[in-house]
């Protein structure tokens, strides 16, 4: 047998078959490239859209090159290719981003943050390295599979399925933060149509599929191939009619946001609320917590404030920042200065010392932060370090400070409406005092300037500064700072209590106020805790957040309140409540019946009776109604409203006992206070009574005194609970604000069981709870 000679194909015959060779290859790149396109919307320039494209092009010549390889080589010799293009991309991101660290750190940290930041990142999203390494990995595991499948099993329209599910990846993470992707998808149709009508690799023409067979069973296999086609066409064309109307109906709905089921970035109790921390820094005021160097536009103006947070939110209780963060990058959202400020830039290198947390100190507004990942809010302008700070970090912040035009805010009005109720809230339970004095400064001033002008104005002249007044700002300590009695520790505080006073009384005035907490440096260098300081701001029209600054002058003494404002007492004292006077009467009285005497009525023994047992049903009606609205007072304090507001219902109960125990607590005391005078209360009234008390007779140590029972012991963790509810909002279980309710409960048995029989009877029927003032 002689074999024939192999014939070698003509040059020619080589370039057409390369020629045939490459549209697919090349379908694929496009694919996977126009996901990178799709995604990079979102991003602030195109680094990430050309790292995916390398991805593909590599993904795909990788299988292209191996394709006369057997198939297990081909997988570990494009994860090594991937491992090598990541690192690449991730120094390149690095270097984009001017990000600290060395390689490997760096991709560490994203290999572990890569997903929630990438879902957290703010829009524009910036091109770091744990933003980049998930599209960049899934692009080049997309074009790995589709070169596979298309390439070396003959399946190319199998072979689109990867790139189709990246594309969509794509389009559902940029979700409604882009315009339609119309462009880039029609095209990824074309080029998989043009990839499918391409013909594929073959030497010579097809071979019949029923050719050799005889004239009837290929006639019977053409004409099953024939129903299978119509079959197949009839299919789609039902698919395409049923899916075609809800197709359309989605092409205007909004898509999802897959970033709402990511949770950004949280901050502990002292980030949310720093305000509290203002007078702890007053009491070291060497403290040193950052260095800063200031260049730029303000380097020869003084320097400016720097801004720790904003703080927009007052629920009576605290303020707080109430931001919700998201990941950005080293360039920042850029917003829209008002209409009539100046600006200027303020660069400022920043090292952190002593200050601990997460918030992270900048001028306002920053635009550019190099040399630490951030976090940011918006629409506060407050920045975080996710990783907390740490003594030693530097960083450089980019600035733009406004200068608000003075000229204007004489006759600026402020804005109102939805956009802005949120600084214009007003938490139920403001004292009346404070109301009061807010309308009497409104009254007296129309214009909305004048209004603020007013205000600060009124705390500068009455109020004087300490740094050992007791932090605290809700509605009690802004009343007791206020109006409180200046030999008894009130009118004097910290920055804290004026901010919070100024813009408290602004929104009772009917001004959109909000309070930041930053510092105050006297120059280049180092930043002390004396420097830190909390000032209020006001929202005008045109002009933009206004500070105020409502802290008295070091020279000057300020003026009893008394003399610009008298608070109305809450119980008038009975001396003062006017006695009532008798009109004289037209006509001389009627003589009195005598004594004894029936005029046709009953008798006098019935009327006495009738009377006293009236007067007794009445008092006793009296008294229930007061048992059951004192039940009912304690029902609610206790079992109604969130854990928290169950937890200070609990400790109204505590300082009710005490009241009606003939010792009452001052609104300025705190809660480590009250619970010692609770303490000692308890401990007296058992041992002026012994063998009465809750505990008997040998609950007494040898000095007379309580043992400190378990009562007593209460109160201690009552009052911890009140401080966790206080400085923790949220933090409350409810098994915890049933404890509170049983220890309230319980130290009042004890301290009513610890009275005189007559004290307990008068006890549960005392209407002082129902009308004292909280």
């Amino acid at each position: 047998m002689v074999t024939p000679p192999r014939v070698e194909p003509s040059a020619d015959g080589r370039v057409a078959r390369a020629l045939r060779a490459v549209p697919v290859p090349a379908a694929l790149i496009v694919l996977v490239a126009l996901s990178g396109v799709v995604l990079g919307r979102v991003y602030a320039d195109p680094l990430l859209t050309r790292l995916m494209a390398g991805a593909a092009v590599g993904s795909v010549l990788v299988s292209v090159a191996a394709r006369r390889l057997p198939s297990w080589l081909v997988a570990p010799l494009s994860v090594a290719a991937l491992a090598g293009w990541t690192l690449l991309s991730l120094r390149l991101a690095t270097a984009h981003a001017a990000l600290p660290g060395g390689l490997g750190e760096v991709t560490a940290d994203a290999a572990r943050n890569a997903i929630p930041r990438l879902l957290t990142a703010m829009i524009p999203v910036e091109p770091a390295p744990d933003t980049v390494l998930v599209p960049v990995v899934a692009a080049w595991l997309a074009g790995l599979t589709a070169a596979e499948v298309a390439l070396r099993a003959g399946r190319v329209l199998l072979g689109y399925l990867p790139p189709a599910l990246l594309y969509a990846g794509a389009l559902y993470v940029v979700g409604p933060n882009a315009n339609p992707a119309i462009g880039p998808t029609v095209l990824f149709a074309a080029v998989a149509a043009a990839g499918l009508a391409t013909p594929g690799r073959r030497d010579g023409p097809a071979p019949d599929p029923v050719a050799g067979l005889s004239p009837a069973v290929r006639a019977a296999v053409r004409l099953r191939l024939v129903a299978a086609s119509a079959a197949g066409l009839a299919v789609v064309v039902a698919l395409a009619a049923l899916l075609a109307p809800v197709v359309a109906a989605q092409v205007d709905e909004r898509p999802v946001d897959p970033r709402r089921y990511v949770e950004p970035p949280r901050v502990e109790s002292l980030d949310e609320n720093p305000l509290i921390r203002i007078s702890g820094w007053a009491l070291n005021p060497d403290q040193r917590l950052l260095d800063v160097r200031t260049s730029g536009g303000a380097a020869g103006d003084g320097s400016p404030r720097i801004r720790l947070a904003v703080l927009s939110d007052y629920d009576g209780v605290t303020w707080r920042v109430g931001a919700t963060y998201r990941n950005a990058g080293r360039i920042l959202p850029a917003a829209e200065p008002a209409p009539n400020a100046a600006t200027d830039e303020v660069r400022q290198e920043i090292t952190v010392g002593d200050l601990t947390g997460r918030l992270l100190p900048a001028v306002p507004t920053p635009r550019e932060v190099t040399g630490a990942r951030v976090a940011y809010d918006p629409a506060t302008g407050t920045l975080i370090r996710p990783e907390g700070l740490a003594p030693g970090l530097r960083y450089e912040v980019s600035s733009v400070r406004e200068r608000p035009d003075a000229n204007l805010l004489p006759t600026a009005n402020v804005p109102a409406g939805d956009e802005v109720a949120r600084v214009l809230r007003v938490a139920d339970g403001a004292p009346e005092p404070v109301r009061r004095l807010a309308t009497q400064l409104a009254e007296s001033n129309g214009a909305p300037y004048a209004r603020a002008d007013a205000i600060a104005t009124f705390l500068a002249e009455h109020y004087r500064v300490t740094a050992d007044a007791p932090s605290g700002h809700a509605y009690p300590n802004l009343a007791f700072f206020l109006f409180g009695p200046r030999n008894g520790g009130g009118q004097r505080g910290t920055s804290e209590q004026f901010a919070a006073a100024f813009a408290v009384l602004g929104r009772l005035a009917g001004l959109p106020t909000r309070v930041v907490v930053g510092f105050e440096p006297k120059g280049d260098g180092p930043v002390r805790a004396a420097d830190a300081y909390a000032w209020p701001e006001v929202l005008f029209d045109g002009v933009g957040w206004v500070p105020f600054d409502p802290m008295p002058r070091p020279d000057s003494e300020p003026r009893p309140v008394e003399e610009d404002f008298r608070p109305q007492p809450e119980d008038p004292p009975p001396s003062e409540v006017p006695a009532p006077t008798e009109e004289p009467s037209a006509t001389p009285p009627a003589a009195a019946p005598a004594p004894g005497r029936n005029e046709g009525g009953l008798g006098t023994p019935v009327l006495v009776g009738g009377g006293a047992g009236g007067l007794l049903l009445v008092v006793g009606a009296v008294l229930a109604v007061l048992v059951a609205m004192r039940r009912r007072l304690t029902r609610s304090r206790l079992d109604a409203g969130d854990p928290g507001e169950r937890v200070a219902g609990a400790w109204r109960e505590l300082t009710d006992a005490l009241r009606l125990a003939g010792h009452p607590v001052g609104p300025d005391l705190a809660a480590a206070e009250v619970a010692e005078r609770a303490r000692r209360t308890l401990a007296e009234a058992r041992a002026a009574r012994p063998g009465e008390g809750a505990a008997g007779p040998t609950d007494r140590t040898g000095d007379g005194a309580a043992a400190g029972g378990p009562d007593e012991a209460a109160v201690d963790e009552l009052a911890a609970l009140l401080n966790q509810a206080g400085f923790a909002p949220g933090s409350v279980t409810p098994e915890q604000a049933e404890q509170a309710a049983r220890l309230s409960q319980s130290f009042g048995d004890a301290l009513r069981s610890a009275r005189p029989r007559w004290s307990r009877l008068l006890w549960t029927v005392h209407p002082g709870p129902l009308r004292w003032r909280r």
